[in-house]
């Protein structure tokens, strides 16, 4: 078998990073084998090793986000073929993850890259931006939650206009993603959350409005948005946003987090939290992720989706561990960080 060379989480609970080699896969029907030249690192990478979860078996390889080159096309996909430019959304398991430097993905939810878009542009983009589409506009599962139309899909841009929408974390990936989703959408005024440093950046993907983090949030936004918030996202979902979210939100409202509720929400009987499953590769966000995907080469040659700024780690595979530090430390603000497996030692 050939071989390649994979950054291996060894045990639970702060286990070691090691480098080391292991089988290429060969990819089955309906799926490639996509060559990584860049993988991106999300806050989820420092969480699992430190909380152990979502990992079931050590040691065990990481990493949800990948842009790179097709390297072998599986039997019966049609659109593809070696060399293509491709970006796509991995998940922990060995051959799937992206902390490698080749990984298996489904065809359905493999996008080729633009012109205009780099691979480290584009690796920065696929597991944020699914967690952003899949929290404002997949099903709503409990009765009086209205879906929302993609804009993506017909008749779905700006149909929204007029409704405000808050953001908490504005500046961080999936932030950053929920605001060009909110514009694209037609959503007005867009209100974010950052640190004033990140405001300009913020304005340049779509904020209408970015309040100080440490501001009196609930004051501002409720001064800014002019009509009852139906719509808050908090990219933060710590238990001081979340208050600050609950008591913003309106009666009927929905309230999207990234990580379980930490609030009681006995008194907030008309309103709604919906924790979003960070895993796209699953049956419940499946099919509004494929449609994302089947028209994302398309949103990113245009500009309609902006990739996040990027900083490139040294030394391959080797540099991640450092770059999940640097997450873990709340260093990381605005940009993604992004490694090159192939330039592992």
């Amino acid at each position: 078998m050939v071989q390649q060379k994979a950054l291996f989480l060894e045990t639970p609970v702060n286990g070691e990073w090691v480098v080391r080699t292991r089988d290429v896969p060969k990819p089955g029907p309906g799926e490639l084998l996509v060559k990584i030249r860049a993988a991106a690192l999300n806050p989820v990478e420092w969480k699992i090793r430190a909380f152990d979860f979502r990992v079931e078996k050590y040691p065990a390889i990481l990493g949800s986000d990948s842009a790179g080159t097709v390297e072998e096309v599986g039997q019966g996909v049609q659109g593809f073929t070696k060399g293509d430019r491709v970006l796509h959304q991995g998940s922990i398991n060995d051959d799937k993850a992206t902390f490698q430097q080749y990984a298996i993905v489904s065809a359905e939810i493999t996008a080729k890259l633009p012109l205009n878009i780099s691979f480290d542009e584009a690796a920065s983009v696929p597991a944020c931006l699914a967690t952003a589409a899949v929290g404002l506009y997949n099903g709503r599962h409990k009765p009086g939650l209205t879906k929302l139309t993609p804009p993506w899909e017909e008749g779905g841009k700006n149909i929204y206009a007029g409704q405000p929408i808050v953001i908490f974390g504005g500046s961080g990936s999936v932030g950053q993603y929920v605001i060009q989703l909110a514009k694209l959408s037609g959503f007005s005024p867009i209100i974010a959350t950052a640190s004033q440093h990140n405001a300009e950046l913020l304005k340049s993907v779509g904020a209408t409005h970015v309040i100080d983090r440490n501001a009196d949030v609930l004051a501002e936004a409720t001064k800014i948005a002019g009509s009852p918030v139906k719509i808050v996202f908090d990219t933060v979902s710590a238990k001081d946003t979340q208050t600050q979210a609950w008591e913003l939100l309106a009666p009927g409202g929905v309230l999207l987090l990234v990580l379980p509720q930490q609030i009681d929400t006995a008194k907030y009987p008309n309103k709604t939290a919906i924790a979003i499953n960070i895993d796209r590769n699953v049956p419940d966000g499946r099919p509004l992720v494929v449609s994302l995907y089947s028209k994302l080469t398309q949103l990113l040659a245009d500009g309609s989706i902006k990739p996040n700024r990027i900083e490139a780690l040294p030394d391959g595979l080797a540099g991640i561990p450092a770059g999940v530090e640097r997450i873990a430390r709340n260093e990381v603000s605005g940009f993604k960080l992004v490694a090159h497996p192939q330039e592992t030692a």
